[in-house]
């Protein structure tokens, strides 16, 4: 995880380039072999997977650094038979020739797939032969190209999740359709070349160098890749497997080598032990890249990492760090699970991806020194999950994808951190030993092959001696949340009798599901919380009592999910909400801290706790909070509070009071925390997220300046970016100049797209109406990676009424552009540019283009409805703050 003419082209657009680029005497066209349109279907997929088998590519590019490269496929594949036409993806390409079992075949070509007349085929073993050229891609899919502003050099990297190997070579672009590669490429003598495999030779090529690599063992196609510049080069041999890590040479000096290579050899050493089967790719690289569409991308042995992500001008922190060391983790995971093992089809995306998370998190906790990293899935993936299952567009874990448009439709929190909640939770079902069992002996038996989802349950049934039918069921084709809470009475000072009662989501989402967690109850002794009794059970239905809580003393405390083992939302009771309100600072443990944290903030979302409550408790327990972790975790639920406040009314009495609270305390704890980095750092961060008074702004301005200092604080280059992008968005006074002199300082990448938020963020109409009109306009020649920052940062919360003036355009503008401009644009724009508002007017505007907007695609409507019940969200809790 995780186009030349972009995909953002209107369709008619893109099919008249398209078929521009067939030769003039083609013959004359064969019948239809599927839909004509940019997509496979998932029965296409399979119709053609039941006739092709033993798969190989011969893969030559000519790459020179400009803006088209050219490339030559040889496929060479088994046929069971020839009786009708077969299809060949490859996108928006200009065939150059086209030759079929070695005759010249004139190219039938609509811009997205070749159809190979009947005639041409034979029963047996075949050979096609496709030369073409092809601009790069600018969006971050099929062989993207990228200028570096610094130094004028360039790079490119290939990028084929869910499905993009055809916007690079020609290809049959389906998981099922596994395949070997063998790949030669020329390329400026000054650039390293990457790909599945090591090298085996490189040659002089007239003013290129020419690199031939080594055969691939099987692999789907969205597996491949193949990486090409001027990248910096780190190599370390002390491990098992030779490791290597790339980067631009311009960011070079921001890397940490010796940082990757650390939990990079102590995740391949945790899982050749884990899954029992050695890593079976030879060599681990690893590749910076820019310009990402997502976090990092699992290809084999050539991963490839977002830059934005990994990449600092100062130390990381230890937040920084263990990020690192997760994805690093989660990517080598899918090395196994997805590469090795792959699904048949992307509906089993999700399986990937969960096993994954679930692996990655447990590889951190137990290789590194990370210990608390269940803690950070808890507070991060974990509740993205529980939020985004409790939306009305939740859907099941494991649900039907038609065709590749809607590949990427349902991968969300559900997919990544419900289901790798999960696994975990099924781990504690059967036991970790028997899970174990259960997923080597799944990989030995699928190992270079496809597998679904019954496949891998089977095997950890099997391992189990279970039937495990019910519980797939329950929990993986069944879409909510439940939730638990504990009733339980007390006699003499005991628990006289103790039950779990379960609630379903709602009637349209009635299932009960049996899961096994652990019911902790807690004394208050002075100023801690004594734990009295710990009960792991298994629930099932309605009610399940507990009998052995009975006798315990009577608690001031009740957790029912203690330890986090279960994917559900617990309800506390009211002694127990009570205790959590009062006494947070006496709960020792950091996890048990963490949950409770969030049962106030779930009274929050659920318009049951005020939010002004919830603050006070914040401005009263978070500057004592001395666990990292979980102090980021607090200060993020600050930071989403403030957001709601500006949604609301910035201006109001109450907000502006409770910012310079918030600005007040982020303030007091950075100075208080001279010595220890990361706290310091937090804090200051928080302090910049929260700064919007003109006092605080002031105070930002002198610290970017030099007037003012922070003992023991460097103001390094990152911070500085981010005090100048506040204060454009607060229009502080000179924030446009202070954009200049900083991009003169600094012309890296980076500091081109943190210009870029800064600019487009200022509360300016003109500003807003020049941006807003780029990131409508399907044919900028900007860089999808630029576009999507403008995006991001165009309509802050503070800024309703700058959105409001063309909220109502953007929302009739919907449907026309949802058709227009594709999949991967679309998934950025529906989160960021469909206007709310934060009140009753704005939430019927939006519920009445929900109405209106039954044809959307999948992934747009989505995002319609999710803002549309953010929206009512936002309505309740301000209907449930309390008055001032």
């Amino acid at each position: 995880m995780k186009t030349c003419i972009p995909r953002l082209l209107p369709l008619a657009i893109a099919t008249a380039l398209a078929l521009a680029s067939t030769t003039a005497n083609a013959v004359a066209a064969t019948p239809a072999a599927r839909a004509e349109n940019a997509f496979l279907s998932q029965a296409d997929a399979a119709a053609r997977a039941a006739r092709v088998s033993d798969v190989d590519y011969q893969l030559d590019f000519t790459l020179t650094g400009k803006e088209t490269f050219n490339g030559t496929t040889t496929l060479t594949f088994d046929l069971k038979d020839a009786d009708s036409p077969l299809t060949v993806d490859l996108d928006k390409a200009t065939i150059k020739s086209l030759s079929v079992n070695g005759k010249a075949v004139a190219p039938q070509y609509n811009g997205w797939f070749i159809t190979l007349p009947a005639q041409a085929l034979a029963k047996g073993r075949n050979t096609v032969v496709v030369a073409y050229e092809r601009l790069h891609s600018t969006n971050g899919e099929g062989l993207h190209r990228m200028v570096d502003p610094v130094d004028g050099r360039v790079y490119t990297y290939s990028h084929f999740e869910p499905a993009a190997a055809h916007q690079m070579f020609a290809v049959f672009d389906q998981p099922d359709l596994k395949a070997t590669y063998q790949v030669t490429v020329s390329v400026p003598a000054d650039w390293q070349v990457i790909s599945t495999t090591r090298e085996t030779n490189v040659a002089p090529a007239g003013d290129l160098r020419r690199w031939t690599f080594a055969r691939t063992r099987k692999l789907s196609p969205y597996n491949f890749s193949m990486h090409a510049g001027p990248y910096t080069m780190w190599e370390d041999k002390s491990g098992k497997y030779p490791m290597r890590l790339f980067a631009r040479q311009s960011v070079a000096a921001q890397i940490k080598p010796a940082e990757w290579f650390k939990y990079t050899k102590a995740g391949l050493a945790f899982f050749d032990d884990y899954f029992g089967i050695p890593y079976q790719f030879e060599k681990y690289d690893q590749v910076l890249v820019p310009d990402f569409l997502y976090g990092a991308m699992e290809n084999a042995a050539a991963i490839t990492f977002a830059e934005r992500g990994f990449m600092y001008k100062a130390d990381m922190t230890a937040e920084q760090r263990a990020r690192l060391a997760y994805v690093i983790m989660h990517e080598m995971a899918h090395q196994w699970f997805g590469d090795l093992v792959t699904m048949q089809w992307w509906n089993g995306l999700w399986l990937n991806e969960s096993f994954a998370s679930f692996m990655g998190t447990l590889a951190t906790a137990e290789s590194t020194e990370f210990k608390d990293a269940w803690r950070a899935f808890y507070s991060e993936g974990k509740q993205n999950a529980y939020n985004q299952d409790q939306r009305t567009t939740t859907h099941p874990i494991e649900v039907p994808v038609p065709s590749t448009r809607n590949a990427f439709d349902n991968i969300d929190a559900i997919t990544y951190s419900k289901g790798a909640s999960t696994l975990m939770q099924l781990r504690h079902l059967l036991g970790a030993d028997v899970f174990r069992k259960g997923v080597h002996n799944y990989l030995v038996k699928y190992q270079y092959r496809n597998a679904k989802l019954d496949d891998f349950i089977k095997s950890l049934g099997q391992a189990a001696g279970r039937d495990l039918t019910g519980w797939t069921r329950e929990w993986l084709y069944e879409p909510g949340v439940n939730t638990i809470a504990a009733n339980y009475t007390c006699k003499g000072g005991k628990i006289a009798g103790f039950t779990l009662t379960q609630t379903a989501q709602s009637k349209a989402l009635p299932t009960l599901r049996e899961q096994r967690v652990q019911v902790a109850a807690f004394r208050l002794d002075g100023n801690a919380y004594k734990l009295e009794r710990n009960v792991a059970v298994t629930y099932k239905g309605a009610q399940t009592a507990v009998p052995a809580m009975n006798g315990a003393a009577c608690p001031d405390l009740v957790y029912p999910n203690y330890g986090d083992w279960g994917f559900v939302k617990v309800q506390l009771d009211p002694r127990s909400f009570d205790s959590a309100r009062t006494h947070l600072a006496a709960v020792d443990d950091p996890l048990l801290r963490a949950m409770l944290w969030q049962s106030l903030w779930d009274g929050v979302r659920d318009a049951k706790l005020p939010l002004n409550d919830f603050l006070a408790t914040a401005l009263n327990n978070a500057p004592q909070e001395k666990d990292y972790t979980l102090l980021g975790d607090v200060l993020g639920k600050v930071a989403a509070s403030k957001r709601y406040l500006d949604l609301m009314d910035p201006q109001a009495p109450y907000a502006q009071a409770v910012t310079r609270q918030l600005e007040d305390m982020a303030w007091t704890a950075t100075e208080a925390n001279k010595g220890d980095d990361n706290f310091q750092r937090r804090w200051f961060g928080a302090y910049v997220a929260v700064a919007s008074s003109r006092p605080a702004l002031d105070r930002l301005a002198a610290l970017l300046d030099g007037k003012e200092k922070v003992d023991g604080l460097t103001i390094n280059q990152d911070l500085r970016w981010s005090i100048i992008g506040r204060l454009n968005r607060y229009g502080y006074p000179g924030a446009a100049a202070l954009v200049e002199a900083e991009q003169a300082r600094d012309k890296s990448d980076s500091g081109q797209a943190a210009a870029l938020s800064a600019v487009v963020s200022r509360p300016d109409p003109a500003v807003k109406t020049e941006w807003l009109n780029t990131v409508h306009d399907l044919q900028t020649k900007l860089p999808f990676s630029k576009v999507r920052t403008a995006m991001e940062h165009l309509y802050p919360a503070e800024q309703r009424l700058l959105s409001e003036q063309t909220a109502a355009a953007r929302l009739a503008g919907l449907p026309q552009l949802d058709k227009a401009a594709g999949p991967v644009y679309m998934r950025a724009y529906g989160p960021t540019l469909i206007p709310g508002g934060c009140t009753a007017d704005r939430v019927k505007r939006l519920q009445a283009a929900a109405d209106a907007g039954k044809d959307l695609s999948a992934g747009t409507r989505r995002a319609l409805l999710d803002t549309l019940q953010e929206d009512q969200r936002c309505v309740a809790i301000r209907q449930a703050m309390t008055a001032h």
